[in-house]
C-alpha cells in the first residue's frame, strides 16, 4: 500500500484531503508543520507527500531541501498545494524538487482527478529518468 502524507498547518484541510484519497490503496498520514512531517519522513518515508505551500514554521523551499537531506530508499514525489495559480512560487517548488501542484479549495472529484493526474504524471517522468 502507497503511503501519503498530507502537509497543512490546518487540520480542517487535512481532514477533508483525508477522507477524499484515503483508499485500499493509499493510506493517509497527516502532519500540522513542516518540522512535524521532516520528523515523521526521518522515521518512514511516505511515497507522496501533498505540502501546503504556506507553512507556519518554515518556507516551502526549505523544507523541500531538508527533505531531499534525510538519506532513504527513496525520496518521496512532493506536489505543492496553493491557493491561487501563483507560478512562481510553483516554479521554485518544482525548481527545489517538486512533482507538481495541487490547488485550494478543491472538491472530492477535482482533488482526486489532479491527485491521479500528477502523480501518473511524476510516476512516468521518474521512470524516464532512471532508463
Amino acid at each position: 500500500m502507497k503511503r501519503c502524507m498530507i502537509v497543512d498547518d490546518s487540520a480542517v484541510i487535512r481532514k477533508v484531503a483525508k477522507r477524499i484519497l484515503n483508499s485500499d490503496m493509499l493510506r493517509i498520514l497527516e502532519a500540522g508543520s513542516g518540522g512535524a512531517a521532516l520528523a515523521e519522513c526521518r522515521a518512514d518515508m511516505p511515497d507522496y507527500l501533498i505540502l501546503d505551500a504556506t507553512l507556519p514554521d518554515m518556507k516551502t523551499l526549505e523544507f523541500l531541501t531538508a527533505l531531499k537531506a534525510i538519506q532513504a530508499q527513496r525520496q518521496p514525489l512532493v506536489f505543492l498545494m496553493a491557493i491561487e495559480l501563483d507560478l512562481g512560487p510553483i516554479m521554485r517548488a518544482k525548481r527545489a524538487g517538486a512533482a507538481g501542484f495541487l490547488l485550494k479549495p478543491f472538491d472530492r472529484q477535482s482533488l482526486t482527478t489532479a491527485f491521479n493526474e500528477q502523480v501518473a504524471r511524476a510516476e512516468r517522468a521518474r521512470t524516464q529518468a532512471a532508463a
